[in-house]
């Protein structure tokens, strides 16, 4: 199996293209599952305080005796905790949960620009990584206006934006302002909760390359310099979903599935509304 690629994030910390999340996986289950993904070669594993499972993947990642060093951990803080006094309880509780000493990316989950706390909220992340306990921070589901709010009043920019992002939301504008901003994007749902891989035109290209769909799927978020963090507690599946780093699409592969792009194509809520 290739070489897991990587990109180097604005702050220089270097994050890997294909990591595993773990929506949706319940506590119970997520430590084989996150073990099963370490051991077939995922140093990258993607959570969040509300999906309730810090501590089954801190299970996992024990298991896996994989040293912390070569792991890349990613948790998010919720809605209800956003305020300076909030979030950093908020981390404080993430970090107990998972037993680790730091996280290596601390993230907004969204913006809820209802409540109008995420400038705060963000200013409150740059304190815990100065406190050295998240080597970087950033922000997931922010539409354009909100990271320019940040940007402006606090001049620090994040080094990533989770969104969702797959052949059938492109999200071109949002991509063009993040690399303006030397901000990785980073995908969630990056199969489009498996929509993508029912695509004619993706099983086409697939069949070319002695591939599966979701394969050419995450291939593309890699030739487009995205980082994606595909899930699945299948271990086939989990083994499949790495697969992705000695195969190349051409550009007429790259160019059909451009045309798979909807604006309507969104399956999560929209940001601006969400709370």
């Amino acid at each position: 199996m290739a070489q897991q690629t990587h990109i180097r994030l604005n702050d220089g910390v270097e994050i890997p293209q294909i990591g595993f999340g773990v929506w949706q996986v319940d506590n119970a289950e997520a430590p084989k599952a996150v073990k099963a993904a370490i051991e077939a070669g995922y140093r990258s594993i993607d959570t969040a305080a509300i999906y309730g499972n810090e501590e089954g993947v801190a299970a996992g990642i024990r298991a896996a005796g994989v040293p912390r060093e070569q792991l890349f951990i990613t948790t998010k803080l919720w809605n209800d905790r956003h305020g300076t006094q909030n979030a950093l309880k908020a981390f404080d509780e993430s970090l107990k949960k998972l037993r680790l000493e730091y996280v290596d990316l601390y993230l907004i989950h969204w913006p809820t620009p209802r409540t109008n706390l995420y400038v705060e909220t963000w200013r409150a992340l740059q304190e815990i990584k100065s406190s050295g306990r998240a080597k970087s921070v950033g922000v997931s589901n922010f539409k354009v206006p909100h990271l320019e709010h940040i940007i402006g009043e606090t001049g620090i920019v994040p080094v990533i934006n989770q969104i969702e992002l797959h052949p059938r939301f492109q999200q071109t504008v949002q991509r063009e302002f993040h690399a303006r901003h030397k901000i990785v994007t980073e995908s969630w749902s990056p199969l489009g909760q498996g929509r993508v891989m029912k695509d004619p035109l993706i099983a086409g290209i697939a069949q070319k390359h002695g591939r599966t769909p979701a394969q050419v799927a995450l291939r593309w978020h890699i030739q487009n310099g995205l980082v994606a963090i595909p899930k699945s507690v299948t271990p086939a599946r989990i083994v499949e979903n790495f697969d992705v780093f000695n195969f190349e699409l051409t550009e007429d592969d790259m160019a059909k599935i451009a045309t798979l792009d909807n604006n309507r194509g969104r399956i999560g809520p929209d940001p601006e509304l969400f709370t």
